[in-house]
């Protein structure tokens, strides 16, 4: 079998199964049996199971952002500035509709995404904490979009969007539990533009509010009550 089809399968096989049952319940033996091949090709092509799992997520999160780029640069046009609203539509967007939605209930990478969104296994963390190169894009467009908000709320700001995009796809069937069925999350650009209207209100509300003053020790001593002379 050639290399590049065996290595193919292997893939294939690896991101059907953990959709399916998770990181920790999935063997190399489990994916060389579903794939038809052999442990040493498994070995050969990924040296092991957290070296194929860093290469599934690689691939995958590669996609998703080339998509939030390409959003972030249409967003921004030739002027190279975009509103805060399309800037964090961008941010969002692809990672939501690509794990959320009825045209994905049936797919295996949107599955894959999902379980690699719940389950916190090292080689994801160890990619997700290295390989921000792209977020600072966003951090950069951001401060091009709302130059008088403080920076580190900037970062708050993105840090937020990611968080209640990742806490939706983690918690869904709890959220739909939760409210009887009243948030829709199969409208997932409804949900796209809530996460959008609520970090861009922080953000401009910051920027509005100026830069706090700096609080030095002479501040804080002058703020103290005087004590009472007995």
């Amino acid at each position: 079998m050639p290399s590049d089809r065996t290595r193919a399968l292997i893939l294939d096989a690896a991101e059907r199964l953990y959709a399916e049952r998770g990181f920790g319940e999935v063997t190399l033996r489990d994916i060389v049996a579903a794939a038809g091949v052999n442990l040493a090709a498994v070995n050969y092509h990924f040296g092991s199971k957290d070296e194929l799992i860093a290469e599934l997520f690689v691939t995958r999160g590669i996609a998703t952002n080339r998509k939030r780029l390409a959003e972030l640069k249409e967003a921004e046009g030739n002027e190279g500035r975009a509103d805060i609203k399309a800037i964090l539509r961008a941010l969002v967007g692809p990672t939501l509709r690509g794990c959320l939605g009825p045209d994905n209930e049936q797919s295996t990478a949107a599955h894959f995404m999902i379980r690699a969104s719940i389950e916190s296994v090292p080689p994801i963390r160890r990619i997700k904490n290295r390989e921000i190169d792209h977020l600072r894009k966003f951090a950069a467009a951001m401060r091009r979009s709302l130059p008088d908000c403080d920076e580190a709320d900037l970062y708050w700001g993105l840090h937020f969007a990611l968080a209640m995009a990742h806490q939706t796809i983690r918690d869904t069937e709890r959220l739909s539990k939760l409210s009887e069925g009243k948030c829709n999350l199969d409208d997932v650009e409804a949900l796209i533009e809530r996460i959008v209207e609520a970090c861009a209100m922080m953000l401009t509300a910051r920027a509005g509010a100026g830069r706090p003053p700096a609080r030095n020790e002479t501040d804080v001593i002058s703020r103290r009550p005087e004590r009472l002379k007995g």
